[in-house]
């Protein structure tokens, strides 16, 4: 019998464009604030300058002798380095990048001129090499003779990579930015630049605009504008013009959802220069790469009649930083240039909307995922075109969702629950393996696949978690957004192969311990069985902390009350429930389904003696932030002992006649009974 193979998906072409243009931008983006830095030292003090001065802009003489300035050396020297520096570390952390820069300075006094491209070969390898070679005596070194070896090695490698790079590498790197400069120069001179947006437009749309930008215009555009005090190369492919043209188009003659979102949408693409968020719209009618080419190509032609050009990279592509990086004859050129691709992209792109048949309803989320599929990651701004307002940010995820994160303030209480909601539905879906588990936001790291929040809160979750989905909720118990999390699982995890927790690498979760060990007890929580507990004694819900009539009538009150029963107990200290009222104060403990378990902040841990809960009833009902809360749920976890607690109370909260014994319980062994009294 044959067997069969199957065989590998094979990455396409575009992909591995788009991880070399990565690569390429890794280089430039971390220093695209010394770029303009020298911008503006150039437009303002070089001898055409706003305000010339002679030891700055490298002019004239000052005593007889030649003033060398900033601009000269911040571009020869200063640019290249830090470019060949931070390739270097991208390969091989700061040792890397230490000898990449050794590198860099031998391409850089070889060629005698701005050497970007050099750098950009020469940091990497410096790097790549330097990796290499410490790998063959790794482990081998005598104690002792550790700093010798490495700081030798490297200057002993960096010195050859020096002379590689001032004999060998130099000479071909000034022939090709010699080469290219003539090709840029003979499309000029024949008027044959504006062309290029042929392929500059299309490419931004499938994201190989970052190849195409930092690998090859802003190299060349810094060399010319060396040479000529500006370059028309920096204005190739970050001109805002065409993609606010399209924006106008949709928000004059498109519908539903585009039509709605497209104002925010060219205010973000215009004013903070960030243009993918423009090619969903392209996505939804692909026809609309017409109105961009010709936005392209009638900016690049205003810029070529008009001489005008930029004295530095305009990144990100925002109107103030183009304006920013004009050179001082060019302001007419450049702002006609915007205009005029914007109205020319605004032209072409109203034909088509208006004699293609097509329905914009429902489209722009699917596009926006499209475009996320293309860009490898989720997009920093699709959530302001999917609605993050309705609390979801949608991402394009690599494979099966295997791990999700629910973060709260202090990952004690509210997160707890809300983590054993959804994992009894994402279980109850047929999708056991995927491990659900509660962290405070202090802990996070960009490991999850999917991050839920308080609405109050995903800002704070976002920096640190940018390449997972984000879902805001506002009620912990039953919120829509759970459902919505279950159908992402479901079409990852079905489309993408099955779930596989072990693949799953988590920070530290909960108050203290290890992900493992949250996880555990969370999970052992949702399948009815008590964690072994770390450590502490007696009932974590004892019958005295059971309150069937509570005798607060306030928020504050209340929280006082279930402080107190934690306190009578000897789990808190006075500071604990003080950092109740704080926790409550910044983000409301309010879950639902007439529930609140206030608990202290990430900080009040060293308040905790051990774990805890109390129960109190409010049969009138209280006012709990303008929401109607009848049971008080106080919380003090160490260790993760008091998960299980806190998830059968989620499983009674989450179940309406489990909620209306609560309510018509008269002794407090029907609480104990429906909650689970487990001994700790």
């Amino acid at each position: 019998m044959a067997t069969e193979t199957v065989a590998k998906p094979r990455t396409s072409a575009r992909v591995h464009v788009q991880k070399f243009g990565t690569f390429l931008s890794g280089m430039i983006m971390p220093n695209i604030g010394a770029f303009i830095a020298w911008g503006l030292i150039t437009a303002l003090f070089i001898e055409k300058g706003w305000l010339p001065v002679p030891q700055l802009g490298g002019f004239g003489e000052t005593d007889g002798k030649p003033n060398i300035g900033l601009v000269g050396p911040m571009i020869t020297y200063l640019l290249p380095l830090l470019i060949g520096y931070t390739g270097g570390k991208m390969v091989y952390d700061v040792r890397g990048g230490v000898v990449g820069a050794i590198g860099t300075m031998g391409v850089i006094v070889g060629a005698g001129i701005p050497m970007f491209i050099g750098a950009m070969i020469m940091g990497p390898l410096g790097g790549w090499t330097m990796k290499k070679i410490d790998s063959l005596w790794d482990g081998k070194i005598r104690p002792g003779f550790e700093m010798l070896v490495n700081n030798f090695s490297a200057g002993i490698w960096g010195a050859l990579l020096a002379m590689l790079g001032f004999y060998a590498v130099a000479p071909v790197v000034s022939g090709f930015s010699a080469g290219a400069g003539n090709v840029v120069q003979f499309l000029v001179n024949n008027g044959l630049l504006p062309l290029t947006s042929i392929f500059i437009e299309p490419a931004k749309i499938l994201f190989l605009n970052n190849a195409i930008n930092h690998g090859v215009l802003t190299p060349l555009g810094v060399q010319q504008s060396l040479e000529q005090g500006k370059s028309i190369l920096f204005l190739l492919e970050a001109n805002p013009g065409p993609g606010l043209g399209i924006l106008l188009a949709y928000m004059f003659f498109g519908k539903g959802a585009a039509k709605a979102s497209a104002p925010g949408a060219a205010i973000i693409h215009f004013l903070g220069g960030i243009h993918e968020i423009y090619f969903p719209y392209v996505l939804m009618r692909p026809l609309l790469v017409l109105a961009a080419i010709a936005g392209g190509m009638t900016g690049i032609a205003t810029l070529a009649v008009t001489g005008a050009g930029l004295v530095a990279p305009a990144a990100p592509g925002s109107i103030f930083a183009v304006l920013a990086q004009t050179s001082r004859d060019s302001y007419l050129g450049v702002i006609l240039a915007v205009l005029l691709a914007t109205a020319a992209s605004f032209l072409v792109a109203s034909i088509i909307m208006k004699t293609t048949k097509h329905s914009d309803e429902g489209d722009l989320n699917a596009a926006t995922s499209r475009m996320e599929e293309m860009k490898g990651k989720k997009s920093s701004v699709s959530s302001t075109l999917t609605g993050a307002g309705a609390g979801v940010g949608t991402a394009v995820l690599a494979g099966p969702i295997r791990n999700i994160v629910f973060a709260c303030d202090a990952g004690m209480g509210s997160s707890a629950m809300g983590a054993s909601v959804l994992r009894n539905k994402i279980k109850a879906a047929g999708f056991p393996d995927v491990k659900v588990t509660n962290s405070a936001i202090a802990n996070l790291s960009d490991t999850y696949d999917v991050v839920v929040t308080h609405q109050d809160l995903t800002e704070r979750a976002k920096p640190v978690t940018s390449s997972a989905a984000h879902f805001s909720v506002d009620n912990f118990m039953n919120s829509p957004r759970y459902d919505e999390i279950v159908d992402l699982v479901r079409e990852s995890n079905t489309e993408g192969g099955t779930s596989d927790a072990g693949h799953a690498a988590e920070p530290g979760i909960g108050t203290s311990g290890g992900a493992a060990a949250a996880g555990g007890a969370a999970a052992g929580a949702a399948a009815g069985t008590a964690a072994a507990p770390a450590g502490g004694t007696g009932e974590i819900l004892a019958r005295e902390s059971v309150v069937l009539t509570g005798s607060a009538t306030t928020r504050d009150a209340a929280i006082d009350e279930a402080g107190r029963l934690l306190l009578a107990r000897g789990a808190v200290d006075e500071g604990y429930i003080a950092a109740m009222h704080e926790r409550e104060e910044s983000v409301s403990t309010y879950m639902g389904s007439f529930l609140a378990i206030p608990h202290g902040t990430n900080a009040a841990k060293d308040h905790i003696r051990k774990s805890a809960v109390s129960v109190i009833r409010y049969p009138q009902g209280i006012d709990w932030n303008g929401k109607e809360v009848k049971f008080v749920v106080g919380v003090a976890g160490v260790n993760n002992e008091h998960l299980h607690i806190l998830s059968s109370i989620a499983k009674v909260f989450t179940n309406k006649e489990q909620v209306a014994r609560l309510e018509a319980a008269t002794t407090e062994d029907e609480v104990l009974e429906l909650f689970g009294k487990v001994n700790a």
